[in-house]
């Protein structure tokens, strides 16, 4: 495991915001796989129960509770660990709930993000910094069309006009403050709708399902035909760390925007939700209309990370699926196996990627 992406991570000091939610669960637990020395900076586990306590995760990194809004906490902390590299995650990530706290999300996602950045220009070991924004930051005109890193950034709703906003902060410190050879390489991350196993938010499509289906309740879809670049949690991740390993040799050339999108774009709500009931082995839909504007086709074009880094999805969509379920499945019958469980799924992940001759893996 220690061998990928060349021994990069390899006894490196990682910073990770966000690293009690989802995605910086899995990242943190795959780090210290890598060798990594990983530093967290986060709020508590934001839903219960939680994929960060479920694989007690804590007990493998040193973990710190704060407020990305708290600018001289953070400052305090990354300074005292001198970290290598700096991965952002924290963010309030849910478009439902954006309509409900739009203060608090462009406060965390807008200003939490300067706030990042201020801290990585001013503590001197950083030598490069990714910053996860979304998918969700282009400005959608609803059409059959697979946004690129150079179209425009725009929003609807206050979740996705933050992320946005956090896209333009980020190219404005990169072209301000780290303009030369050497300096730290900065780069952002637009992946897919994200899945796997561990996800319990609230107003998510698949934790909801699971939900449901766990207390024997009908699963509510509020959008059945609308399109997601489905992409599995370990592809995301799998992709930024590979721009990391890039980043920090060479900050001008793979400093910029990344999209990190899935093979098949073209899945609905309801295709996603049918596969879930099938594996489950049992369920039923029922839809309700939704009163809140979100949008309903959305495709990421990723060729850039494809032909410069020649990296590429592992799984399908039917694998994806499988492998998400499965883990929820696991966490039904034997919550006391998840952490096993959990690091099999990242090692059979490596193991498919090397088959396929991954770039990440060699």
């Amino acid at each position: 495991m220690k061998t990928l992406f060349n021994e990069f991570y390899k006894d490196k000091t990682v910073f990770v915001t966000g690293h009690t939610g989802f995605q910086g669960s899995w990242l943190s637990l795959w780090l210290t796989l890598l060798g990594a020395k990983v530093i967290g900076y986060s709020l508590p586990p934001p839903t219960n129960p939680s994929l960060f306590e479920s694989l007690k995760i804590k007990k493998k990194i040193t973990s710190q509770i704060g407020d990305i809004n708290d600018k001289n906490k953070l400052f305090s902390i990354m300074s005292k660990h001198t970290p290598d590299i700096v991965i952002h995650l924290a963010a309030q990530s849910l478009v439902r709930k954006s309509y409900e706290t739009p203060l608090e999300t462009f406060s965390t996602n807008v200003l939490g993000t300067a706030n990042l950045l201020e801290s990585v220009r001013n503590v001197s070991s950083v030598k490069s910094c990714l910053v996860m924004t979304s998918d969700k930051a282009y400005e959608n005109k609803e059409l059959d069309y697979a946004y690129r890193e150079n179209d425009p950034m725009g929003g609807h709703d206050p979740y996705s006009a933050s992320k946005g906003a956090s896209e333009l902060i980020v190219s404005s410190y990169r072209r301000s403050f780290y303009n030369k050879k050497n300096s730290p390489g900065i780069a952002s991350i637009r992946s897919g709708n994200v899945i796997g196993g561990g996800d319990w938010s609230r107003d998510r499509l698949i934790p909801d399902c699971i939900r449901s289906l766990l207390s024997n309740k009908k699963i509510i879809l509020r959008n059945p035909k609308s399109i997601r670049p489905w992409q599995y949690v370990l592809e995301s991740l799998s992709g930024l760390l590979l721009i990391g390993s890039k980043l920090a040799q060479n900050s001008q050339r793979f400093g910029g925007a990344w999209n990190i999108g899935p093979v098949t774009s073209d899945v609905s709500v309801k295709s996603i939700t049918e596969k879930i009931i099938k594996k489950w082995g049992n369920g039923t839909i029922t839809i309700k209309k939704n009163s809140l504007h979100e949008a309903k086709h959305l495709r990421l074009d990723s060729s850039k990370i494809t032909n410069m880094l020649k990296w590429k999805p592992t799984y399908s969509i039917e694998e994806s699926m499988n492998e998400t379920i499965d883990w929820y499945l696991m966490y039904k019958n034997n919550k006391k196996l998840l952490h096993d469980y959990t690091v099999s799924q990242i090692e059979n992940y490596v193991t498919t990627a090397n088959k396929s001759n991954s770039i990440w893996c060699t």
